[in-house]
């Protein structure tokens, strides 16, 4: 058998375990939607709005609707400057919750894009766990621009290239926000109607998600395939796409690859196969995870089996 013949039939096995296998760990976790609240608590959110102040007004807001999700459904609330998780991403025990959400006081700057990465790698974390299953959403309630703007431009398209999805809410803003134009919903809110009322239907969307549907005809195909074989296999391959966001120093300096000196004198080298480039075209394959490739992957392997029987 070729090389090259080898590397195809390795790939094309490896797409079909990535998606046979996951039928199964849904008996072996918890699957969950699962949102984290990146809270502004700059000094800006202080300012009067309403009678009271718009810090406030987002503290009862948040809470008046998270009292009201699912138990289903995951929260985090992260609050910059300062706090930090005053509640990790977490099933939702309301009282705690609630206490958590209280704490949150005004005062500082605004680091919005150190603090999107980090709720989105706690997220990351989550959909490890769930080996991919559930949905997750990164929602961003502020009232100003980012101190960290290179960081909020170098984050946000890593965070949604991951399958996260990002809303952000504006707190009485005079102009939408630079994040406007990049996330996937932006909602004004400039009264503590209208605050709560986006706060609603960010969760009503959330509960609306279809989370961790399988493909029952799939599943009808490879039912028969030795599960626990199937479960260690997908402890190996589960993690794809999973990893933390790159920091933004790391992405900064990386830079395409340099064609070698060799080029300017007119002689070029051959190009190589070597194990790295195997590994690296395994990747690509499972990130791309085309249906029709793994179905046809699936009815071949599962047809093979059969013929041995």
């Amino acid at each position: 058998m070729s090389h090259k013949n080898k590397i195809s039939k390795f790939v094309l096995g490896l797409l079909v375990v990535s998606f046979w296998v996951a039928p199964f760990s849904r008996a072996e976790v918890q699957v969950t939607d699962n949102v984290v609240v990146v809270v502004d608590a700059s000094g800006s959110m202080g300012t009067p709005m309403a009678g009271t102040d718009r810090m406030s007004v987002a503290r009862n807001a948040l809470k008046q609707v998270l009292g009201q999700v699912p138990e289903s459904t995951h929260v985090g609330v992260l609050v910059f400057p300062r706090g930090d998780w005053v509640y990790p991403l977490g099933s939702r025990v309301e009282q705690r919750l609630n206490g958590a959400i209280d704490s949150i006081i005004s005062g500082g700057g605004t680091p919005l894009g150190a603090y999107m990465k980090r709720g989105a790698d706690a997220l990351l974390e989550a959909r490890k766990k769930q080996f991919g299953y559930g949905t997750y959403r990164l929602l961003v309630v502020t009232d100003g621009e980012a101190n960290d703007q290179n960081l909020v431009e170098g984050y946000t398209p890593d965070i949604i290239s991951r399958g996260i999805t990002v809303d952000v809410i504006g707190v009485d803003m005079e102009a939408k926000h630079t994040l406007a134009t990049k996330v996937h919903t932006y909602r004004s809110a400039d009264d503590p109607d209208s605050l709560r009322q986006a706060i609603t239907e960010v969760f009503a969307e959330v509960s609306a998600s279809d989370a961790g549907q399988t493909d029952e005809d799939s599943f009808e195909l490879i039912a028969d395939l030795p599960k626990q074989t199937a479960s260690e296999m997908l402890k190996s391959l589960s993690t794809t796409g999973n990893d933390p966001i790159q920091d933004y120093a790391v992405m900064r300096r990386a830079r395409p690859i340099q064609q070698s000196n060799s080029s300017s004198s007119g002689s070029s080298a051959p190009i190589q196969i070597n194990n790295n480039n195997e590994n690296e075209l395994v990747t690509l394959f499972l990130g791309c995870g085309c249906p029709l490739i793994l179905l046809i992957g699936i009815y071949s392997v599962v047809k093979a089996s059969k013929n041995k029987k």
